[in-house]
């Protein structure tokens, strides 16, 4: 079985292979016991063709950089950010949702449109006078029969996921129209889910969230230092948390900042909702693939099927549950798509969405190979993907060697996500190369 990729930050050569319990036999041996010992393992890993999630921690910086320098007024604002984060939301999210079934190697081509199948259903009820809790719980159950029919075409049937997710692009597609009569628009009548991406927490709540993150974080950890029985080193640990710190507060002290207009009638300040709340299903998620046998069994399959299978692994019922759980989760992701635009139409979840929530995954660090990948590459890669659109809109039209550019059309955003995602596919299957 293959191991799942390792964290981009430092981190000792002896972390268990699959997201988690046991060290090796070898562990008190081989580990490292000093801030100095886990920087070579680390490096040392890099060397040997396990990136991690760098690329796409190299690529924000760089982006930031190159759109900071060419827009420094518009790009760095406090406005510019806040709204940044919460484009990056539905992607994310939904890149979350597809990471099930990358890891096993599989495709959904349709979580796209089952996401918005899900806002639509949403949407809907809610304008049938539907109370929320029931209007989301409807939501959730047509999104998981979506999965869990994908799934079994693909486990049970034994269809290419491929040919299935592809015929159901069409299928859901359809779905979509009927539920929001063609070419008509379905307005969220709810508060709580508008709120979801364009609410904001009060200054003092946002500066308590950060705390608590902080402070789960910095116990998270010191647990997995105490189970690794010294491998990780508490200098490595120390770091981890100072940077957490510097990092969180940063962006909260920046986000509790008057982001308004000059001028406008009210101000706009605190962390927007969905930072928690992605933080939320980014840690329940991670717990899910690196702490439980489910989660295990993915990584495993995923790495080899066949050797999963005779170690005693139904394989079959695990790829339908992975699609399943994509299902459910993209139907939260349609929640977030319509949240931003307070409506549900035709093309939600249509277009590049998908593609999109793919790139994200794979941008990250998840691999298309199936067997690695975690959930934070989902919201590495997001935020790759956001920033593109976001940074190329604010630059507009630019005269590049003598032609005129406009940096703001569809066509040169696709391309540079298209050549983003290409990159990242081609430091996957080099990185492979180098570890076989």
């Amino acid at each position: 079985m293959s191991s799942t990729e390792n964290d981009a930050e430092i981190t000792p050569v002896v972390e268990p292979p699959v997201g988690g319990q046991a060290l090796t036999d070898f562990a008190l041996d081989a580990g490292p016991t000093d801030l100095k010992g886990a920087l070579r393992a680390s490096i040392g890993r890099i060397r040997g063709g396990d990136l991690g999630s760098i690329p796409a921690v190299l690529a924000i910086i760089v982006l930031v950089a190159i759109f900071g320098i060419a827009r420094p007024d518009s790009f760095l604002s406090k406005l510019n950010f806040a709204n940044f984060l919460e484009q990056a939301s539905s992607i994310i999210v939904i890149a979350m949702a597809v990471t099930f079934v990358l890891l096993l190697g599989e495709i959904d081509l349709a979580a796209g449109y089952t996401a918005g199948v899900a806002g639509a259903v949403l949407a809907t009820r809610l304008q049938n006078d539907w109370p929320l809790i029931p209007a989301a719980a409807m939501s959730m159950l047509v999104a998981l029969a979506l999965g869990v029919f994908t799934g079994f075409m693909v486990a049970k049937v034994g269809i290419p996921s491929f040919v299935v997710t592809l015929a159901n692009v069409l299928l859901f597609q359809g779905i979509l129209l009927l539920l929001v009569r063609e070419g008509g628009s379905v307005r969220i009548q709810s508060e709580a889910i508008n709120d979801l991406v364009g609410g904001a927490l009060s200054p003092g709540l946002s500066w308590v969230v950060a705390i608590v993150g902080v402070a789960l974080f910095a116990f998270s950890q010191y647990r997995r230092q105490r189970e690794s029985y010294g491998a990780i080193p508490m200098s490595l640990v120390f770091l981890r948390i100072g940077i957490a710190i510097v990092l969180i507060g940063a962006i909260t002290f920046v986000l509790n900042q008057n982001r308004a207009f000059p001028g406008a009638p009210a101000e706009i300040k605190g962390m927007p909702i969905v930072i928690p709340v992605l933080a939320v299903m980014v840690v329940v998620l991670s717990f899910v693939l690196g702490r439980t046998a489910y989660g295990r069994h993915l990584y495993a399959v995923g790495g080899n099927a066949e050797a999963a299978r005779r170690a005693g692994i139904n394989v079959q019922r695990l790829r339908l549950s992975a699609f399943a759980v994509t299902g459910v989760i993209a139907g939260i992701g349609g929640w977030f798509l319509a949240s931003r635009v307070n409506s549900v139409d035709a093309n939600t979840g249509a277009n590049d969405t998908l593609l999109l929530a793919v790139g994200a995954a794979v941008i990250g660090g998840t691999s298309l190979f199936g067997g690695r990948g975690r959930m934070v590459n989902a919201v590495l890669g997001g935020l790759v993907l956001a920033l593109i659109p976001n940074g190329l809109g604010l630059v507009g039209k630019t005269t590049v060697f003598g032609y005129d550019i406009d940096f703001s059309s569809s066509g040169v955003k696709f391309i540079a996500s298209g050549l983003a995602l290409l990159a990242a596919s081609s430091v996957d299957a080099l990185s492979r190369k180098r570890t076989t």
